[in-house]
């Protein structure tokens, strides 16, 4: 018996060496059933909001008054809006909208706080404290509020630059600048505060202060040890920060400052049917629901991730 297991023993320590970090928390990820649930939730409604308008035989823009708030049917699933159009097509666009909003900012934030966050952390004295004391002030006011201030002083200048600009008249354009622009404003300060904490918890190590003798700079000391070894909470703050771009663009354009119309966005679309409530319920509904289920969708999904990624965290 014990020959047995002494010629097994070198088979099963190949076997544990080959089972790195991720695919230890791949496992532990597909275990939990809610944040995989949530996971094929969010690439539904993404496949939907990318594939779904190309695919309607609808145009989203096309507006049909002989078919003016048409309750739902064979024809129109969801419906229609108070200008004719097809309900789900204008749904699908406003995913489409969301999604987009979320990637673009959730980029913009995540590189800048990454970047600002270990360049503190880092270099330390009075750069630290300068960056900490932005933050804090940032971070004071609530980031709905910020926003809505950021984007109503920003957006007159953009809809005079478009309007000079001639490909870009009429495009929209303006709104997802102005969108992206202030939504990044606020957000970056959470993830160069998280990074800042896992790279001073990195920065005075035995490792680093190796590199540093054999004349590492400090670039290459932050990008090749610092920001990979600091990455493990920014990649779980991720997903919840796509939930919140989405919320935040959704409120923008609810209060008449984010994406405007005919653009399609799930915060304007329940403000165009707000006085319609009483006997059309659905137009009010249908994108209130969907912007909530997403949300939910990607906190679960952080949740998950974090549970994954953390190994004080198996259960």
């Amino acid at each position: 018996m014990s020959k047995t297991l002494t010629l097994a023993q070198p088979a099963i320590e190949k076997q544990v060496r080959q089972r790195s970090l991720w695919i230890d928390a791949f496992d532990r990820f597909r275990r939990n059933k809610m944040a995989v649930g949530s996971l094929a939730f969010i690439i539904f409604v993404l496949l939907t909001a990318v594939f779904g308008p190309i695919i309607s035989p609808y145009d989203p823009l096309r507006q049909n008054l002989l078919d003016v708030a048409k309750p739902p049917s064979m024809a129109h699933w969801f419906g229609t809006d108070s200008l004719g159009r097809d309900y789900l097509t204008r749904v699908m666009m406003g995913g489409r909208t969301a999604f987009l909003v979320a990637v673009v900012v959730t980029t913009i934030t995540t590189v800048m706080g990454v970047l600002i966050g270990t360049s503190a952390a880092y270099w330390g004295r009075w750069f630290d404290n300068l960056i900490m004391r932005l933050t804090d002030i940032i971070m004071a006011f609530p980031h709905l509020l910020l926003a809505m201030f950021i984007a109503g002083t920003i957006r007159p200048r953009f809809l005079d630059l478009t309007k000079s600009i001639t490909w870009l008249r009429g495009t929209g354009v303006a709104d997802y600048l102005v969108v992206f622009g202030a939504l990044a404003v606020v957000s970056w300060p959470g993830y160069a505060r998280l990074i800042r904490g896992q790279v001073l918890s990195l920065v005075h190590s035995e490792f680093i202060a190796a590199e540093r003798m054999l004349g590492a700079s400090s670039w290459k000391i932050m990008r090749d040890h610092l920001i990979p070894n600091a990455l493990g909470p920014v990649i779980v703050a991720l997903s919840a920060q796509f939930g919140g771009a989405m919320l935040l663009e959704s409120s923008l354009s609810f209060l008449g400052i984010g994406i405007q119309p005919p653009g399609a966005s799930w915060g304007n679309m329940i403000s165009d049917n707000l006085l319609t409530w009483r006997y059309q319920p659905h137009l009010l509904a249908i994108p209130g629901i969907v912007l909530t289920l997403v949300v939910l969708a990607f906190n679960f999904l952080g949740d998950g991730l974090n549970d994954a990624l953390n190994p004080r965290a198996r259960r």
